[in-house]
């Protein structure tokens, strides 16, 4: 159940209304999403009768939402949760294309591929600082270097910054320098982390665990949205199956299976989805179709030479070919690209 409260009640008139709930032995969870008072009650009787709550001094609506995840339920939010990083709106009837390497390598390589992404009218590059990897003898990120190399490149190309938050410890540099933050699908079920990232200004991008159900992916999100942050973007990234024909099994159902569930903006990450880069641009084009509100693609200026997922990544000129292939898809399916793809031949170059 979700209680909406009336705007402009004092903290003593919130009180006692919270008060008055918990007299009624619900189990209640006060939060403050787009500046107003919600409370979520996550336990009520089957035949609990809401006119008890809708009567209460303060309250003025309330939404039986029998789903786990209250705050993330298209039953009490109907319309499609939307937001805007600086300038560009996120969900809605917008698709956003977020792509760069798997991991910030050099100064040469990030501000090559920001160039190249600015050309071809994309607003977001993604780059991994910290890289949290099977073996403890790869490549981990150049950390806050890394960062701030991704937030140069940026600012000088015009681009909004994803990387990914690996652990608390790193909160407060990723914030200095990240746009959107990244929550890695092995970090899905770090409820502590996700609960801190509730108590932040800035969106948070929630990856799928890896074996993970859609109802415990949005109930990861629920920690985020619970803690007062409603700028949560689900990204769909493969799941794990029995089949080894692919590094992952990108669940393209699940796209319209969040739609139907949740408000909550939900994007593609065909990259990790597949783990070839030949297969990159059907299933991002599959994505789409079935209702992605964005891409996250990983995108190098040497892909042979990467150092991490260079195989998934595409080269620059694969990459052009790919958003020139959406845009007639997201025509067909009513959307609008945050891109302006320029009409030269030479702008990958």
């Amino acid at each position: 159940m979700i209680v909406i409260l009336k705007e402009n009640l004092s903290k003593k008139q919130v009180g006692e209304v919270l008060r008055q709930l918990s007299d009624l032995n619900l189990e209640i969870h006060n939060a403050t999403l787009n500046d107003r008072n919600i409370v979520a009650i996550s336990e009520f009787p089957h035949d609990f009768d809401i006119r008890r709550i809708k009567l209460l001094d303060g309250v003025q609506d309330v939404f039986e939402v029998r789903e786990p995840y209250k705050l993330a339920s298209r039953t009490w939010k109907k319309e499609p949760t939307t937001f805007d990083v600086k300038g560009i709106t996120i969900g809605g009837n917008m698709i956003n294309t977020i792509a760069g390497p798997c991991a910030v390598e050099s100064e040469e390589q990030i501000f090559s591929i920001a160039k190249m992404l600015h050309q071809n009218g994309v607003k977001f590059i993604r780059g991994g600082a910290y890289k949290p990897r099977t073996s403890p003898y790869t490549f981990q990120g150049m950390a806050v270097e890394g960062l701030k190399l991704l937030r140069q490149a940026a600012d000088q190309y015009n681009l909004r910054v994803v990387t990914e938050i690996i652990d608390l410890s790193v909160l407060d540099e990723v914030y200095e320098y990240a746009d959107i933050l990244q929550v890695g699908t092995r970090n899905m079920m770090n409820f502590y982390m996700l609960t801190e990232l509730g108590n932040i200004d800035k969106p948070v991008m929630l990856k799928r665990g890896m074996s993970s159900k859609i109802t415990e992916w949005l109930m990861s999100a629920e920690y985020i949205l619970s803690g007062g942050n409603e700028k949560v973007i689900l990204c769909e990234r493969g799941i794990r199956t029995f089949d080894s024909s692919v590094r992952n099994t990108l669940d393209v159902a699940a796209f319209p299976i969040i739609k139907e569930l949740s408000h909550l903006p939900v994007f593609s990450d065909p990259s990790h989805g597949t783990g070839l880069r030949h297969r990159v641009t059907p299933m991002a084009l599959a994505s789409i179709a079935a209702g992605a509100d964005g891409l996250m693609i990983e995108v190098h200026n040497n892909p042979e030479q990467a150092l991490s997922d260079g195989p998934q990544s595409l080269f620059p000129d694969q990459f052009v070919t790919m958003l020139e292939k959406i845009k007639p898809i997201a025509h067909v399916v009513g959307r609008t690209l945050d891109i302006e793809i320029p009409n030269t031949a030479t702008a990958a170059k």
